[in-house]
């Protein structure tokens, strides 16, 4: 794919404004909801069992967030799930400190069993546990890895789980099992802001929902959104996380398709 096409998937979502039901933590849902509405999405929160799945099927994608997980919020997660899945709505999910304990993991499997998710994003641990390697976790934090172990997790979890999958760090990888993107984009000061994994979730289902081809729009959320935390950092100078995070959600709505040319890095391998 070409940088030409981020460009224009991000143009699209400004255009169409796609619905984007977030069953999310309670710690990000402010930061999520700007967030989709600073890119040029339009966010929902709705996470009560009883309406769900008939949020989620007038919704034009799904994201399913395990960072805050209690009966009823699986429970409701399961219903939009199933109902996206009928409506073809694409689902992303984002396991939060998967491996972290018994009862997430038990969760994760617990959807996967009714629901087809889509795009499954997670750090390097969070993927490896998700196909039932071990590497260490601590909360919802993992150690950086070299991009060839990012590569063999990412294609092992697309092809086990059937999904796109994309394993983010200092460089994202992301695959459908057949075909393999590294993008080398982002700044490290996205992991001193919260919410900010979890935003990147959402942002995701938001390329998913104007793109049929969803390693496409996997790889395209990626793209801008490491370009935008880059041209955040260089507008604020110095390393000011309450600073940044403003900043980062300012390039989010001011972020061109000039600047996703020059400054997105993208390697198919």
């Amino acid at each position: 794919m070409e940088l030409k096409e981020v460009g224009e998937l991000l143009e699209k979502i400004r255009k169409e404004r796609p619905l984007i039901h977030n069953l999310t933590n309670t710690v990000v849902t402010n930061f999520t909801a700007n967030g989709l509405l600073a890119l040029g999405a339009s966010p929902v929160m709705a996470d009560a069992e009883e309406e769900a799945a008939d949020m989620a099927k007038v919704a034009d994608g799904v994201l399913l967030n395990l960072g805050t997980i209690y009966p009823r919020i699986v429970n409701a997660m399961v219903e939009a799930g199933k109902s996206a899945n009928r409506r073809g709505i694409p689902v992303v999910m984002d396991p939060v400190g998967l491996g972290a304990t018994p009862y997430r993991l038990q969760v994760f499997k617990e959807i996967l069993q009714q629901v087809r998710v889509d795009i499954l994003r997670g750090n390097a641990a969070e993927m490896a546990n998700a196909v039932g390697e071990v590497l260490t976790i601590k909360g919802v934090d993992a150690e950086e890895i070299s991009r060839e172990e990012k590569v063999r997790i990412a294609e092992r979890v697309a092809r086990e789980l059937g999904t796109v999958a994309v394993v983010t760090g200092r460089e994202d990888v992301a695959s459908n099992g057949k075909e393999t993107y590294v993008i080398d984009n982002g700044h490290p000061l996205l992991t001193r802001v919260t919410g900010t994994g979890c935003l990147l979730g959402s942002v995701i289902a938001a390329f998913a929902a104007v793109e049929e081809d969803l390693l496409k729009a996997a790889v395209s959320a990626l793209v801008v959104y490491g370009v935008a935390a880059e041209r955040a950092m260089e507008e604020i100078g110095e390393e000011r996380p309450g600073r940044f995070q403003i900043a980062f959600l300012d390039r989010l709505a001011l972020l061109s398709g000039i600047e996703v040319l020059t400054y997105g890095k993208v390697a198919r391998l």
